[in-house]
């Protein structure tokens, strides 16, 4: 039993009254908030949508057919490789799918094509070998500059993809096992050449669907899309173990048009963390991540938060709604990183209807948060964060309603906090530097930063429409 009665209650009810026709924060006289929110949603729930990708499939071959062996101990990289050398033919018949049957599928790396239905079935599990030498090394990413931990190139991801399209991986609640462990001991250890890989990696790809199933201990950040587009995760199970280093859910990486729904993710950092790219290398190669839509999550985070933007952000981050999340046991509910020398921008970002319970800080802003890829950065590269909508939270056992720190010379402008109720149990309500906005409903109240304005809240924060400079905004004047 992990909420409080209270907690669970609202919980039910407000899951209720969601799914039906409007929330109980909608009062009378709230007709023009609720059609605002209607028309964002419908446009949203587009990138949701699955006409993109090739739903069945004119050809199907097994993994068997190629010489796997689903012991656990044979190694079947070659299978795999060979099965999708051949599947390739299909791409201009309708595509093909590779069905993995229940067993131990021990593989190293290998690469997927255009047009392809990766199926593993129930019962079955692709298992990362723990021979290192058979994740190759590849080049690191231009928006990075370098390998994320290392200077250099980089490991590659155990399922991994390159300027494909239509790529569906499904299955009946197959299993994707990296065994990061030997990854998580090198890396505390020191005894890495090159940055961890990924479990799951695809760059310039588009119409990429994940569905149904299990993805766990992952050697670093879980799934990947990095310069992608079309990007649908649904019906996920996210696994590592919470003393796992880095071991995020799903990262949107430069990437538009991303949905994130129906999933639960129990990891070792940030359940979602939205990135593009670092400092003066994802400046340069300026690409955004942009319409992002997360939906229905339910996230375990001791050591970091359920929802992160940055601190690779420095293409830039926009128009990103988060709706209907659980965030519990967590180190944050909602975090934006960044710091002078990212440069780029995060805006346009709405939170709506998230409950919380066990989590120590429920919005944690910080313009100050270190790494940079090589002393070439500019330090006068400001971020801009700006337009930040979180409205209809509800919190228990938080030890801090929010730490909001910006940035002297480039403050966190055009927050907006609504319907906001945490039970915050620790010692210290909010503090704040850097930052404005305007708020109404909120307890504990925020800082002084912050004007309880209910009019501008209503006309601004609810459509999700953020225009104000300083403390009114023109069209209310």
């Amino acid at each position: 039993m992990w909420a409080s009665p209270g907690l669970l209650l609202w919980g039910i009810l407000w899951v209720i009254v969601w799914k039906g026709h409007l929330s109980p924060a909608f009062g009378e006289g709230q007709e023009n908030v609720l059609e605002s929110l209607t028309v964002s949603s419908k446009v949203h729930s587009k990138i949701c949508e699955h006409n993109g990708f090739q739903k069945a499939r004119p050809h199907t071959v097994s993994i068997l057919e190629f010489g796997a062996v689903g012991d656990g101990k044979t190694l079947n990289t070659h299978a795999f490789e060979n099965a999708i050398f051949y599947l390739r033919s299909f791409a201009d018949k309708g595509g093909a799918q590779l069905y993995v049957p229940p067993g131990q599928w021990l593989t190293g790396s290998f690469s997927l094509t255009s047009h392809l239905t990766l199926f593993i079935d129930q019962g079955a599990v692709i298992l990362g070998t723990q021979d290192i030498t058979k994740w190759p090394i590849i080049d690191s990413l231009p928006s990075y500059g370098r390998g994320r931990e290392l200077p250099g190139d980089r490991h590659c991801s155990l399922i991994y993809g390159e300027n494909l399209t239509d790529v569906v991986i499904t299955g009946e609640n197959g299993t994707v096992d990296g065994q990061g462990s030997v990854w998580w001991d090198l890396y505390r250890n020191h005894s890495l050449d090159y940055t961890r890989p990924h479990l799951v990696e695809f760059i310039n790809s588009d119409g990429i669907l994940f569905s149904n199933l299990t993805f766990r201990n992952s050697p670093f950040w879980n799934l990947h899309p990095v310069y992608c587009s079309n990007v649908v995760f649904q019906d996920l199970t996210i696994l590592a173990p919470h003393y796992s280093p880095n071991t995020d859910g799903i990262d949107p990486d430069s990437c538009t048009n991303v949905c994130i729904k129906d999933s639960y993710i129990d990891v070792g950092d940030d359940a979602i963390s939205i990135k593009s790219g670092w400092d003066e290398y994802g400046i340069s190669y300026g690409k955004p991540s942009a319409n992002i839509l997360i939906q229905n999550i339910h996230s375990v985070t001791p050591t970091s938060a359920g929802i992160a933007i940055g601190s690779e952000m420095s293409g830039g981050v926009q128009n990103v709604t988060v709706e209907n999340m659980v965030i519990r046991d967590a180190r944050s509910g909602f975090r934006i990183k960044t710091a002078a020398g990212r440069g780029g921008y995060i805006r346009n970002v709405y939170l709506d209807h998230i409950v919380m319970q066990n989590v120590s800080t429920a919005f944690a802003f910080t313009g100050a948060y270190g790494g940079h890829p090589d002393d070439k950065y500019d330090p006068e590269a400001y971020p801009i964060v700006e337009n930040i909508v979180i409205k209809n939270v509800v919190g228990d056992l938080i030890q801090e309603a929010g730490t909001l720190f910006g940035i002297k010379e480039a403050p966190f402008r055009n927050i907006c906090l609504s319907q906001i109720t945490l039970d915050v149990c620790g010692p210290f309500k909010w503090n704040c530097t850097d930052v404005e906005g305007i708020y109404s409903n909120v307890f504990p109240e925020p800082c002084p930063q912050f004007l309880n304005d209910s009019k501008q809240v209503d006309i601004v924060c609810s459509s999700g429409y953020i225009t104000y400079g300083g403390s009114l905004l023109d069209e209310v004047k």
